[in-house]
């Protein structure tokens, strides 16, 4: 049976792994602790559960399956998919024994019904372009092209215009 709920605090390193699972590097990718400790990537994590942090966790018969999060970052300390400081950037990932089961899109719709009630009009992400998967479920969401950061695609979703808007 699948679940989503909100991330307890005592599931921060369940949500480190898979914010490391949802870093695309195909060969030589550095070690968990070398890459979240990174400057460009510790600021993804640190602090986490300040004012603006969320994280959902994905069940499957009660194991943690997968994760989806989103952050607000400014001018001054930006991700790679920042649009702007009123836009949350959003990850997703999904343990590899458990891909290919739907919740991606499940954990990607409840992300941003989260971000529907905690009254944001659009949420972003950066995606590597050849992460071809990521790309078809980013584009059935309705997220679109912003720009490039990096070797990176930044992507955002109005969710007013997307059917995400709910009263």
């Amino acid at each position: 049976m699948i679940s989503i709920r909100p991330m307890e605090l005592q599931e921060y390193d369940f949500l480190m792994d898979m914010h490391y699972e949802s870093i695309s590097i195909v060969q030589g990718k550095p070690s968990r602790s070398e890459l979240l400790c990174s400057p460009d990537i510790v600021k993804y994590n640190e602090n986490w559960g300040k004012e603006g942090d969320r994280a959902l966790i994905a069940l499957i018969d009660n194991q943690p399956a997968g994760a989806a999060w989103y952050r607000l970052f400014d001018e001054t300390n930006q991700g790679y998919g920042f649009v702007d400081a009123e836009t949350p950037e959003l990850g997703v990932a999904i343990r590899p024994g458990y891909r290919k089961r739907g919740l991606g899109i499940r954990l990607m719709e409840a992300i941003i019904q989260q971000a529907v009630s905690d009254g944001y009009p659009s949420v972003s992400l950066s995606v590597d372009p050849e992460n071809q998967a990521a790309v078809r479920l980013y584009d059935k969401l309705g997220f679109e092209y912003f720009g490039i950061s990096g070797t990176s695609r930044t992507m955002k979703l109005n969710i007013r215009l997307n059917g995400f808007y709910t009263i």
